[in-house]
């Protein structure tokens, strides 16, 4: 699983403009949805608040991977936000959150779902890269990062 198939760097945003964990998870769908690789942003909120009522996906070491699934998916999708300032997520960790990445897929593409999560949690694993995707600034920047450990790995 390459995390560039699934991500542009108009699905990144840096900074978000919301605040809390409702408003990120809405800003992020709605990214996705003006780069038209939503139909149906409604639902999508829907499933993803849905699932994280379920069990927090802060993750800890600073991320969320807010996820769902839901009809009107083209394909598997992913957005990324940089909170103006480290948000409370409700993390595992208790720790605040600096990055979030939501992922969103079709019903029928678990396999793949499961494989982006695994790769995005690899990543964030990696204490250097972990240490400069939080210092990135802008989209770009961020976008960058993550092509080069795709193309390094």
């Amino acid at each position: 699983m390459n995390l560039l198939d699934i991500l542009t760097v108009e699905s990144i945003r840096a900074p978000l403009a919301a605040s809390d964990k409702r408003g990120v998870i809405d800003e992020l769908v709605d990214v996705l949805a003006v780069n038209k690789r939503v139909v149906d942003a409604a639902a999508l909120k829907e499933a993803v608040w849905t699932r994280e009522q379920t069990r927090t996906t802060g993750i800890g070491h600073g991320l969320a991977i807010p996820h769902g699934k839901a009809p009107g998916l083209p394909a598997l999708a992913m957005a990324i936000g940089k909170p103006a300032k480290p948000m409370d997520f409700q993390a595992i960790d208790g720790q605040p959150v600096r990055l979030v990445v939501l992922l969103a897929s079709p019903p029928d593409r678990t396999s793949d779902h499961i494989q982006a999560l695994a790769r995005i949690s690899r990543l964030m694993t990696m204490d250097d890269f972990r240490s400069r995707i939080y210092e990135a600034q802008s989209a770009l920047e961020i976008f960058e990062l993550i092509r080069s450990q795709e193309r390094s790995g």
